[in-house]
């Protein structure tokens, strides 16, 4: 089932959601028409009208009504006071779609119709970008075709990945929480650079173009990391000898123990969210 055809509207119109609705238009999946959003911000409801020309109103449950796509883009912290708002305008027509982080799918339907078609997802801010990677999480009661609909609007932003809603959890702890990771390590490259000599906007711009550069040969070739890392380094060159301050420094071990202690902290927040979703 297409995307296409449907009116998609947003609640909540931060970052992520702009990004979508960006990505919407660019790829030419759904006309301005039938795009709709809310926010508690009236200026930036404003804004977002004038720059993408698509509808904007203050009610919450009105877009709800007019659409066939929900796009829940609030934060988790206030995920629950929204959906019981919209709740009474809820029926089996919509399939809302959940970006909220660390709320698991049976928290959220505990605030709506027993009816209501949901999907989580768990994407990332490359989105802004058009180059995002989003997780979409396998649900039950959804219509078929349902979750193929989720991976072409995420598709519309970047690449996509369906899997088991357990896991979303640890797709918050790599990919989700990956950018700051991959933030910290360009801008650590541009410090070493300068220390050697470089000024800081050529060394960011080198740090920063090695990193996009060096994924994106990854994706394209398929090649592993480790030949990429056989690729440049020679025996007692340059490389060999940057890689041996890296493994002293124990950076394999300590992204590692980012992935896993930012996963704990995803699953900590989901059962907060579960114990404080009444009012």
């Amino acid at each position: 089932m297409s995307v296409k055809g449907k009116k998609v509207g947003f609640l909540g119109a931060g970052n992520m959601g702009e990004a979508l609705i960006r990505g919407l238009l660019k790829a030419g999946l759904v006309p301005v028409d039938h795009i709709f959003a809310t926010d508690v911000r009236l200026g930036r409801l404003e804004q977002l009208g004038k720059l993408y020309g698509i509808h904007t109103l203050s009610d919450n449950r009105l877009l709800v009504k007019r659409v066939d796509v929900v796009i829940l883009a609030v934060k988790p912290q206030i995920i629950h006071q929204v959906l019981r708002e919209v709740a009474p305008a809820v029926t089996a027509r919509q399939l809302f779609i959940s970006m909220a982080a660390g709320v698991p799918t049976a928290a959220l339907r505990a605030d709506l119709p027993k009816s209501v078609r949901l999907i989580r997802v768990m994407p990332n801010t490359p989105a802004l970008v058009l180059e995002g990677v989003t997780a979409v999480a396998r649900a039950e009661r959804l219509k078929t075709g349902d979750v193929e609909t989720a991976e072409e609007i995420f598709g519309a932003v970047g690449k996509v990945v369906v899997l088991e809603e357990e896991l979303l959890d640890a797709v918050t702890g790599l990919s989700g929480s990956g950018p700051a990771y991959v933030a910290l390590m360009i801008e650590a490259l541009a410090d070493g650079g300068v220390r050697v000599g470089l000024d800081r906007i050529t060394a960011m711009t080198l740090a920063a173009q090695t990193v996009l550069g060096s994924a994106k040969l990854l994706i394209e070739t398929g090649t592993h990391p480790g030949q990429l890392k056989d690729m440049v380094t020679s025996p007692g060159g340059t490389a060999i000898a940057g890689i041996a301050a890296l493994e002293e420094g124990g950076v394999r071990r300590t992204l590692i123990n980012a992935v896993e202690r930012a996963t704990r902290r995803s699953q900590e927040l989901g059962r907060d969210a579960n114990q404080n979703k009444k009012p």
